[in-house]
């Protein structure tokens, strides 16, 4: 179980990742017409970020707050089912 502060971490991380590293796919793209060497290495670098971005989503999709029972199952007594 994560602490509710280090969920908070994961998700901003998450999202300054993906919106950060699109951004400089983007930028890298364009970067391409007159330096094709730095433009290249911007894309890769954006492209790197934003797929850690979704990395950290499936991450927190993992973690447990404090206090969240949603994933608890509950054992029911089958005496007397037919």
């Amino acid at each position: 179980m994560a602490s509710q502060r280090l969920i908070e971490w994961i998700e901003r991380l998450a999202w300054i990742l993906i919106y950060g590293g699109l951004f400089g796919l983007v930028l890298g793209l364009a970067t391409r017409r007159e330096s094709d060497a730095l433009g290249l290495s911007i894309a890769i670098a954006g492209g790197v970020a934003a797929a850690g971005g979704f990395v950290l989503i499936w991450v927190r999709s993992r973690l447990r707050a404090p206090g969240d029972t949603s994933g608890q199952t509950t054992t029911r007594s089958h005496k007397g089912a037919p």
